[in-house]
């Protein structure tokens, strides 16, 4: 198993744990590079850090945000090995461990869910606006802005009705921008 196979499985976990919005390999303004993180409702972030190798789970402990854990990314962390690499006393304080058995992730320790600080809820939000700026990039020359608005835009060309198999922004499900039910 590779590293780049082990991070798309946990992509796909991600997606399966209810994370709406989920990301790999992007920087952020910390100089942290998460393998994996996504978003579910209420801001709730969930890391997962991929590690295919002994040494480099050991190499990990000496960055700099998992010496000051209070600068990392993630309310729930992880981390995500083949079977039997690492033992949960390895762990640091309050991570989860995550491993492939058989083609599956398996969750062998649960992470706990308040891990994240001020700080790195910083962090995340300038990896999301760097990632949405890559985006903004792309669909030059429209801004974001204007991209986004293409439905609109679609509805008024076709007198108020949006194309087939579209819904408009109020009926569109979008768990972002419902209010926490908590």
């Amino acid at each position: 198993m590779t590293h780049a196979q082990l991070v798309e499985k946990a992509v796909h976990w991600l997606r399966r744990y209810r994370c709406g919005v989920v990301l790999s390999e992007q920087a952020c303004v910390s100089g942290e590079m998460p393998d994996a993180i996504g978003w579910k409702r209420t801001c709730h972030s969930v890391l997962v850090e991929c590690k295919v190798t002994r040494s480099d789970f050991l190499a990990d402990r000496a960055k700099p945000f998992r010496l000051k854990p209070e600068q990392g990314v993630g309310c729930e962390r992880f981390y995500l090995v083949p079977a039997g690499l690492l033992r949960r006393e390895e762990l640091p304080q309050g991570w989860g461990l995550l491993e492939l058995q058989r083609g599956r992730i398996e969750t062998v320790h649960p992470s706990a869910k308040n891990l994240r600080t001020a700080a790195g809820f910083q962090c995340e939000m300038n990896l999301l606006l760097a990632s949405l700026r890559r985006v903004e990039v792309r669909v030059e020359p429209q801004s974001i802005t204007d991209f986004l608005k293409w439905k609109n835009r679609m509805a008024e060309y076709n007198r108020g009705s949006l194309p087939e198999g579209l819904a408009s922004a109020e009926e569109e499900s979008n768990v972002f921008l419902e209010p926490d039910l908590v």
